[in-house]
């Protein structure tokens, strides 16, 4: 097993919740991964810059999805075509990491690599770091698990998944770690069940997902193997051409799909969770979310032009707002 791990960006989305907002910024409708939310970077570059002190930028995949080439092209023009995993139309998680697996598994036999988001946010980014590198060790230990990265919960949150961890990982000394079994998922649980959760300490699921190719190949074959099954088809050797093609023939036939639904949820005995208690994670994917993550940046004091950003601030945080406001009102409304 290869201890230089590979990481796989999933860019696919079409991040629709937060399209006005993303509107709003970049007067387009490209997807939030590939717009400015925070300083001068886009929340693709910031994912990229992110991952740097764990894994070697030309052992990076880039999952995206063929309707948003004008976008992510200027992005990754520094990046090799075998790098960038096209998919032809976005059909949800499960796909794209089945994909990017089959991309990862022709360049290296079995590596580990882990899976990231790209409308993530997190306050403290070496603190997500050293976490990244904690379960890349865990992996190499113990082989046949995949660790997901828990975030500490803040409140009764039921737009997330959430995870709850059972006893600790032992390590080659015998003694426990931050790495616990994983019991029970439970993804966007009710109001109630959410302060239940929250009370017992259990842990955000932010999808970081690390693990062996194998096993990752072996938890989906159990799960879903028809899903498997159809993709073997992109093995078969041949051009770029013929790749494509036959992509685009199988995703005309593929439904959508969500990795943790359909393989996480039926492998517990697969993997585990390292607790990260203060890496300041948050989802971008709704105007909610990058409002509480802008309450937690202060980017004015490293821009020499404060009068002009606090002027364009006030009114990303008017926009924000608002969307939230009409949210909370429209759901309010008897139906």
């Amino acid at each position: 097993m290869s201890l230089r791990p590979w990481g796989v960006i999933l860019a696919g989305g079409d991040g629709t919740r937060l399209k006005p907002l993303s509107r709003f910024i970049s007067g387009d409708n490209r997807p939030k991964q590939f717009c400015v939310l925070f300083g001068t970077r886009s929340l693709l570059a910031r994912t990229r810059g992110r991952l740097a002190p764990a894994i070697s930028p030309d052992r990076v995949i880039f999952s995206v999805v063929r309707d948003h080439e004008r976008f992510y092209r200027p992005e990754l023009a520094d990046v090799d075509e075998s790098r960038i995993v096209v998919q032809p139309a976005n059909r949800g998680t499960t796909a794209a990491i089945i994909y990017s697996l089959l991309r990862v598994t022709r360049l290296e036999e079995d590596p580990v690599v882990a899976f990231f988001p790209a409308d993530h946010h997190f306050a403290d980014e070496m603190h997500f770091a050293r976490a990244v590198a904690g379960a890349f060790e865990a992996v190499n230990r113990h082989p046949n698990l995949l660790v997901l990265l828990g975030a500490r919960a803040e409140k009764a949150e039921v737009g997330y998944g959430w995870i709850e961890p059972g006893r600790p990982v032992e390590n080659d000394r015998g003694d426990s770690s931050s790495v616990f079994r994983v019991n029970r998922f439970w993804e966007k649980p009710s109001a109630p069940i959410a302060q239940e959760l929250l009370d017992r300490g259990c842990l955000w699921n932010t999808f970081v997902i690390v693990g062996r190719a194998q096993a990752f190949l072996e938890s989906i074959e159990s799960a879903i193997p028809h899903m498997l099954n159809a993709f073997r088809i992109l093995q078969v050797g041949g051009s770029k051409h013929q790749e494509a093609e036959r992509a685009a023939a199988l995703y005309e036939a593929l439904p959508t799909g969500d990795f943790s639904r359909e393989v996480l949820a039926h492998c517990p005995e697969r993997l585990a969770v390292l607790q990260m208690n203060d890496a300041g994670w948050g989802d971008l994917g709704t105007p909610e979310g990058v409002f509480a993550a802008l309450q937690n940046t202060t980017p004015a004091s490293q821009t020499g032009h404060a009068n002009a950003f606090d002027l364009w601030l006030a009114g990303y945080r008017h926009q924000l707002e608002g969307l939230c406001d009409r949210k909370a009102n429209s759901a309010a409304e008897p139906r």
